[in-house]
C-alpha cells in the first residue's frame, strides 16, 4: 500500500525534538491531522484530540530530562484509564508518523508537562496517556544510539527477511527515555511475539515498537501470536 510505503519512509527520517519554531501549522496539514484523530477514535472510542497554539501545558520548564521550548501545539491521547496503553501506543504513532510524512516534527511526551493544563476535555473514566509535541522543529532532531538487534529479539542467520527488516523499524521506534525494553520472537512460520519487559511507560512503547515492527516486516507477510 502507497501509505505504508509513505510511513516506512518516515520510521526513517523521524527524530524526536523538543525546540519549535513560530511558524504555524498549515491549514491543510491541521485538516489531514484532524481527519486521522476522527479515523482513529471512530475505531477504538478514544478521544485522541489536536490542541493548537496552547503553550500552557508546557510552561512547566521543569529542570529534568526532556524540557522543552515553544512548544504550542500537541496531541492530546486521551484513552480509557485501564487497559488502553498498548494501543494508545499504536495509534498515537500513527500520528507521529503521519505528522512526519507532512514535514513536520513531534515528540512523544509522558512527564514533561501540565496535565491540568491540557487543552481538551477527559471524561471521568479517562485519563490522559501522553501528549505529543507537534510543530515545525528548529532542528530535526538527530539519531540515538540503538540497542544491538540480537538484544531485542531471536534474530538468527535462518530468520526470514521480512522479520529482520521488522526488527530493525522497531530499533527506530521512540521508547521511553530510549530504554528500548522489549522483545520481538519469531516463532517460526509466519508468526511473530512481541513481549513488553520491565520499565516505565512500556506497554505504551510496545504498541509504538509493534507499529513500526509492521510497517518494517510488510503487515501481509505475518500475524502476531
Amino acid at each position: 500500500m502507497e501509505i505504508d510505503r509513505k510511513l516506512k519512509a518516515a520510521i526513517a527520517a523521524r527524530h524526536s525534538v523538543r525546540a519549535f519554531s513560530d511558524r504555524p501549522i498549515e491549514p491543510a496539514q491541521i485538516e489531514e491531522l484532524r481527519r486521522k484523530i476522527d479515523s482513529i477514535n471512530a475505531q477504538t472510542g478514544f478521544h485522541f484530540a489536536l490542541c493548537l497554539d496552547e503553550p500552557e501545558a508546557f510552561c512547566a520548564n521543569k529542570p529534568h530530562y526532556g524540557a522543552f521550548s515553544n512548544c504550542r501545539n500537541y496531541f492530546a491521547l486521551v484513552a480509557p484509564k485501564r487497559g488502553a496503553g498498548e494501543r494508545v501506543g499504536y495509534y498515537g504513532e500513527m500520528l507521529v508518523l503521519l505528522a512526519q510524512t507532512l514535514g513536520l516534527n513531534t515528540c512523544w511526551v509522558a512527564l514533561t508537562y501540565e496535565k491540568a493544563k491540557v487543552a481538551c476535555p477527559v471524561l471521568e473514566n479517562e485519563k490522559v496517556h501522553d501528549l505529543i509535541a507537534l510543530g515545525y522543529g528548529t532542528t530535526q532532531g538527530v539519531q540515538h544510539k540503538s540497542r544491538d538487534i540480537k538484544h531485542v529479539s531471536n534474530v538468527t542467520e535462518t530468520s526470514p527477511d521480512w522479520f529482520r527488516a521488522g526488527v530493525q523499524a522497531a530499533l527506530d521506534a521512540p521508547t521511553a527515555i530510549n530504554q528500548q525494553r522489549f522483545y520481538l520472537e519469531w516463532l517460526g512460520d509466519n508468526r511473530v511475539r512481541a513481549k513488553a519487559l520491565l520499565g516505565p511507560c512500556s506497554k505504551t512503547d510496545l504498541g509504538i515498537v509493534k507499529l513500526h515492527f509492521e510497517l518494517g516486516a510488510g503487515r501481509e507477510n505475518f500475524t502476531w501470536a
